[in-house]
């Protein structure tokens, strides 16, 4: 029987990181295939940089591997560099070029470059030409750094941070339309972010990363099919929440009780009855209030 699994085009297993007390990463598995669009998503500080800058050899891994397009990035960078598109949480771009020059300047890294698309991308983002890059705002630096690494159609984009400094019709316009077509073309993005709003519009695939650990690694399908939230009353005030199966996190106090819960849908239901409890609200949960049950639990 023939897979259907897409070809691996990242492959990290048992990642781990120290800097000096701190452990950034650890034990870190995951797997991107291609054409997937893939959420990093956590808090500041949860290790999704550290993560892609290994990804991008700029670290060593100190425990376990690291794979893009089957290659160790450390070894043989430019093999897998010239692969990707970068865009960094900082923009870190030269402040003294002009939009116009910043172009020119990357096309000569890149022999795919498309300048019909590099124009097309700057028109679309709104940049002037001449415009130099330290008179930008902070949502133009990050169109302008995008703008960068897409024009030489990478098979693999990396965006940390991507909506850092833009309004909501920009985020919009760059999430929704811009990293959706490249994953439509067969390619493959990674976007690391804090917002999960704007992650649970647009990835098919969310890892949840939290204190340099995988809390969660799953398809958005499964995440909707395999989580529900519900609002429970009891025929009694309760103080506490009774032990029912799935339950990943309880609120609340007397006879009205709001709970998320994964797995059995209907053996956690027949559990509410068998206790005293009547369902009188359920629903889909967000990814954001699926992420705060999951690292609070």
């Amino acid at each position: 029987m023939q897979s259907h699994e897409p070809e691996t085009v990242i492959e990290v297993t048992g990642l781990s990181r120290r800097f000096g007390r701190k452990e950034a990463l650890r034990d870190v598995t995951l797997r991107v295939g291609r054409g997937q669009v893939f959420g990093l998503v956590g808090e500041n500080g949860a290790g999704k940089t550290t993560l892609i800058q290994h990804l991008l050899g700029a670290y060593r891994a100190q425990a376990g591997t690291v794979r893009v397009f089957g290659i160790d990035p450390v070894y043989d960078p430019t093999a897998v560099l010239s692969r990707i598109g970068y865009l960094s949480e900082d923009r870190d771009l030269p402040t003294w070029m002009r939009v116009i020059e910043l172009m020119r300047y990357t096309q000569a890294f890149y022999p795919n470059w498309d300048e019909a698309y590099a124009e097309r991308l700057r028109q679309d983002f709104g940049l002037p030409e001449k415009a130099r890059i330290r008179n930008l705002s902070r949502g133009e630096k990050a169109k302008a750094g995008l703008l960068v690494a897409l024009a030489h159609r990478p098979e693999l984009l990396l965006l940390d941070e991507p909506s850092s400094g833009l309004d909501a019709v920009a985020r919009q316009h760059i999430l929704g339309a811009v990293v959706r077509t490249v994953a439509d073309e067969g390619r493959t993005v990674v976007f690391s972010s804090h917002l999960l709003e704007e992650v649970e519009r647009v990835a098919d695939h969310v890892a949840m990363i939290h204190e340099g650990r995988v809390a969660l690694d799953m398809s958005m399908d499964d995440i909707k099919v395999k989580h529900r939230k519900y609002v429970v009353r009891w025929r009694e005030p309760r103080a506490t929440c009774p032990d029912l199966p799935g339950v990943i996190r309880a609120s609340g106090d007397g006879r009205e009780w709001g709970l998320l819960c994964e797995g059995d849908g209907p053996a956690f239901e027949n559990a509410v009855r068998a206790a005293g409890g009547e369902i009188v609200e359920s629903g889909v949960p967000t990814l954001e209030a699926i992420f705060v049950a999951r690292v609070t639990a």
